[in-house]
């Protein structure tokens, strides 16, 4: 009797229990299985390239830092567009088939085509020069779509690319523009032509698309005299970079670039933004978005700070002499 008195004891216990299970309210259950958040990122860089690593390890740091960690609440979901438009295409619908919360963008060449797929999704952009004459957003302020995040120029600061080739190379009288045909950068040639104009320049602008056209192009470039290289901020430089830099070297011009990786890579001088802190900058976003809020209510950040890297060992081996005052401006000198 004992025994049949305790196992109906311990039965009545368990039915309690699992009654008062059911009668915790949604919130109560919900606290003890969080449910499991998604994010998708499109990067334009390829998938072995240390600076695109270094992009994505940031952004999932400071993720990290606000609460977020892969596999434990949120999954990330990463496609690599390795500066090919197509690839562009197809990573923007993998993405959004899997209805994440949020998409992070790294560059206007990854923005476009996400939001060609969504206008419903969030997405927050980064490296993008311009995001409402792209119509990503209506104003820097109010985007008042589904998209929001941070840009890298201001395009009158290309004319100052210009200005830096004429400082090592007064000589100079023409200049190949190397942009991508397929994403935004007229802004950017624009400026680069306006500044041209006062220092009695030529501009000749050169898509990088295809890296065996643009091998062809600036060999056939070089073979006049006084000419040098400016290389926008796009998503194809960024992956041909190290042709680019060679090309540079093998025929001897001197060029300008937009990041200071190109710099680190053997490029003579850079100027230009920050690479890796817009990324931090956009976990915040990201995180203000997966607590409820709207891309459209968070303002488009611009950046406020460029920095001219210079690479001596590369200027020795052109035979090009930096003047000091230029040096002086420096941020940082590459021996």
């Amino acid at each position: 009797m004992r025994m049949q008195y305790n196992q109906l004891k311990r039965r009545q216990v368990i039915a309690l229990l699992a009654g008062a299970m059911t009668a915790w309210p949604p919130a109560a259950r919900s606290q003890q299985s969080p449910r499991m958040h998604r994010v998708g990122i499109l990067m334009n860089l390829a998938s072995q390239d240390p600076e695109g690593q270094m992009r994505v390890g940031a952004f999932l740091g400071a993720l990290a830092e606000r609460g977020w960690t892969d596999t434990h609440n949120v999954t990330i979901d990463t496609c690599w567009g390795a500066g090919d438009a197509g690839r562009f295409r197809r990573c923007a619908a993998e993405l959004v088939a899997l209805t994440p919360d949020v998409i992070l963008a790294g560059s206007a060449a990854a923005t476009g085509p996400l939001l060609a797929e969504t206008r419903v999704i969030p997405i927050v952009f980064v490296q993008t020069p311009d995001p409402v004459g792209a119509g990503y957003v209506t104003s820097l302020a109010h985007p008042g779509g589904n998209a929001t995040g941070f840009t890298q120029f201001e395009y009158g600061m290309a004319g100052k690319w210009l200005e830096l080739i004429k400082t090592v190379q007064p000589g100079l009288k023409r200049v190949m523009v190397l942009r991508d045909l397929d994403s935004t950068g007229f802004g950017q040639l624009g400026a680069i032509a306006l500044a041209a104009k006062s220092f009695g320049t030529e501009v000749r602008p050169l898509g990088v698309d295809d890296a065996r056209e643009m091998e062809t192009a600036v060999t056939e470039f070089a073979q006049s005299p006084d000419g040098g290289l400016i290389v926008t901020g796009n998503a194809p430089a960024a992956v041909h970079r190290d042709l680019i830099v060679t090309l540079a070297a093998r025929h001897r011009l001197p060029a300008v670039y937009p990041f200071r990786y190109f710099a680190k890579s053997g490029g003579l001088m850079s100027y230009g933004p920050n690479t890796i802190e817009p990324y931090r900058r956009a976990a915040e976003y990201v995180h203000r978005i997966l607590h409820g809020e709207k891309p459209a209510d968070l303002p488009v950040q611009a950046g406020t700070r460029y920095d001219l890297v210079i690479n001596l060992g590369t200027a020795k081996s052109l035979g090009i002499t930096i003047p000091d005052t230029l040096l002086a401006l420096a941020d940082e000198v590459i021996e």
